[in-house]
């Protein structure tokens, strides 16, 4: 691993060279596509001498759990050696580029459900191998209205976030993350969102799959050799709605596949909607 510069002098420490210096290093042992998506959109948000803390923000929460998971260990490599003790370094959300709260869906946070991925080498799949292939369908259930919403005091700020989210795709709520028990009506709010724009928008290219689909896609993808396919259709998409994706924990790969999609939807001010049982950690 590279070092993050050289020794640097009492009299030149300061929390912008070690920025400026871990934004080099790190561009150097990452490809441009990992620098570009994960370490370029971070921020440097404070330092404390006499705490020795030193706190970095992420714009978003789906950047900052990556972040905290990946790359922290180096973070506090770097930090430690630039600093020549130890600091104490945190991640937190960039409150100037973190946008609006996504709202609760009225129930406590529960353990996050852990499952392991199975991502099988090209070879080992069927020999009768067929071409990668997604359905180029919504999925929505034309029954899940907002009309049809039974509304209570748990769901009901939920419900007028996402009315909002369906008047306004891609600029209220963007990502939108509804979490909350089974029964509160996620699943129903986000079909309610997915039709609502496709009656105003008929030609809007729009997605509801459940996560454990899309762990299958990014499988299938794999085998296949087929990433250029699933991407081109993931990134494209108006609207994309992803169903309990607590079941991406403990698959990096599928996550690393959802945080590409994300982050070029976002940039296409298309609209991402997910929800959960589990609150984000």
């Amino acid at each position: 691993m590279s070092n993050l510069q050289n020794p640097p002098t009492l009299n030149s420490l300061s929390p912008l060279g070690f920025w400026d210096g871990a934004l080099g290093a790190l561009a150097r042992e990452l490809s441009p596509q990992q620098f570009k998506t994960w370490i370029q959109p971070l921020s440097l948000v404070s330092y404390d001498e006499s705490e020795q803390s030193l706190i970095l923000g992420a714009p978003n929460r789906f950047k900052l759990d990556w972040i905290k998971k990946t790359f922290s260990d180096r973070f506090q490599e770097m930090a430690d050696q630039y600093f020549g003790h130890p600091i104490n370094l945190s991640f937190v959300l960039n409150v100037e580029g973190s946008g609006t709260q996504s709202p609760e869906i009225g129930s406590p946070p529960q353990d996050k459900f852990e499952q392991q991925e199975v991502l099988l080498d090209a070879d080992s799949s069927s020999t009768e191998e067929q071409a990668f292939e997604i359905e180029d369908h919504s999925k929505l259930n034309p029954n899940l209205t907002f009309e049809t919403f039974v509304t209570g005091k748990a769901n009901q700020l939920a419900r007028a976030a996402s009315i909002q989210v369906a008047h306004n795709p891609g600029t209220s709520y963007n990502p939108m993350f509804l979490y909350g028990g089974v029964g509160l009506g996620k699943t129903h709010l986000i079909h309610a969102i997915g039709n609502h724009l496709l009656k105003e928008k008929p030609n809007a290219r729009i997605r509801y799959i459940h996560a454990e689909q899309y762990v299958s896609d990014v499988v299938r993808a794999y085998q296949q050799k087929a990433f250029d396919r699933f991407k081109r259709y993931y990134h494209s998409l108006d609207l994309l709605l992803i169903d309990d994706i607590q079941f991406f924990s403990g698959k990096s790969r599928t996550q690393e596949e959802f945080f590409y999609a994300f982050e070029a939807l976002l940039s296409n001010k298309a609209q991402v909607i997910i929800t959960s049982d589990t609150y984000p950690k």
